[in-house]
């Protein structure tokens, strides 16, 4: 495996070659990574909607969303939470704030996209009607889960939002560390286990879970006063992506920067 201070030594390289792609790439590949979160967070609440007991259901999903990171890291994509880690190269120099923004805002779009159109396909594909649909089943959870994200206080969505990007950013950190596939999906298993359990807050997994929780709304006539498309970028969205750049940048990658970085300039 990699030693720490070779994943920060080539994450300079790597989160460089970030910036400087073209904005049609980083878009499509935005809207891969943002499908691969969705269709996680569609197995996620699937496996656990059924359950009776809330912690082991909550333990059962935790353990099916590490899919999706598996897939945007496996298989190639943007995704704007683990981008947060560009800090590094900016840092260093090698890459500029233009090209990290660039890269934040284009993906970020991107990943919207994705998450919105795999809620519409489960949605109005009916996949929702699994279980019962809006009567206890699929639906339901779908609605419930969205109203509940929208229901937060700001303080609230943002220290969940820190707390979860610090989680993810680890485990692109993890990932980055090993060699082989094998290793790269169980290194990035356990911090996104972690951050599903905890209720912490992942601002392209809720670009999925919100807006499907309103398709799911409309569609099923399903009544939550709360959840509307305001609210969703208000009251969750903002304060989560604020939180998921403190979270990643600032508590990841500036440390791992100062860390194995700065202090090799300095001697």
């Amino acid at each position: 495996m990699n030693s720490p201070a070779e994943v920060a030594k080539n994450y300079v390289a790597i989160g460089k070659g970030k910036t400087t792609n073209t904005v049609f790439k980083l878009l499509i590949l935005g809207i891969l990574a943002g499908a691969f979160i969705a269709l996680a967070g569609v197995g996620a609440t699937t496996a656990a909607v059924t359950i009776q007991s809330k912690a082991v259901a909550k333990l059962v999903g935790a353990c099916v969303f590490p899919a999706g990171l598996a897939m945007v890291l496996v298989a190639g994509s943007e995704l704007f939470t683990g981008n947060c880690l560009i800090i590094i190269p900016v840092l260093e120099g090698e890459a500029t704030v233009g090209g990290m923004l660039k890269n934040w805002i284009v993906v970020y779009i991107g990943n919207l996209i994705g998450g919105i159109i795999v809620a519409a396909i489960a949605v109005y594909g009916h996949t929702a009607d699994l279980f019962g649909g809006a009567e206890g089943g699929l639906a339901a959870a779908i609605v419930s889960t969205a109203n509940g994200k929208v229901s937060m206080t700001f303080g609230d969505a943002f220290l969940r939002g820190l707390a979860c990007n610090f989680l993810v950013c680890i485990a692109v950190w993890i990932s980055f560390a090993a060699k082989t596939v094998s290793g790269k999906i169980i290194g990035i298993f356990f911090p996104i286990m972690l951050f599903v359990l905890c209720g912490f807050e992942h601002s392209v997994a809720n670009m999925y879970y919100i807006s499907a929780g309103l398709f799911a709304k409309a569609e099923y006539g399903i009544s939550a006063d709360k959840l509307t498309w305001g609210a969703f970028f208000v009251k969750n969205l903002i304060p989560v992506t604020l939180g998921n750049i403190v979270g990643g940048a600032g508590l990841v990658g500036l440390p791992y920067w100062a860390v194995y970085l700065r202090q090799k300039k300095s001697k």
